[in-house]
């Protein structure tokens, strides 16, 4: 089953990660090494957030590759998935 994450921009970190967290790439280039606060990341693509910290959990094989095929996340509250008639999870509620 796919899962829809949709409203991405509404995610908030608690205590001082937006400042604090980084997420560290490189281009593949000697001194290539570039980092973002989460912050930064929140601003120009709030769905990469969500998908990094979801990719970090799972586990790091071709299942893991696999099952995260099956997520999709989106800015705002449209999505193209209706065809498939997902359920809506509220994460409110499992509090």
């Amino acid at each position: 089953d796919n899962v829809i994450v949709i409203n991405a921009e509404k995610i908030n970190l608690t205590g001082n990660k937006l400042d604090d967290k980084t997420y560290i790439r490189h281009t593949g280039y000697p001194g290539g090494q570039r980092t973002l606060t989460a912050k930064v990341m929140q601003q120009k693509n709030p769905a990469l957030l969500v998908e990094k910290a979801i990719k970090g959990m799972l586990p790091k094989n071709k299942l893991g590759a696999e099952l995260f095929r099956n997520l999709n996340v989106y800015v705002g509250s449209e999505h193209k998935h209706g065809a498939q008639t997902p359920k809506t999870v509220n994460l409110n509620d499992l509090k």
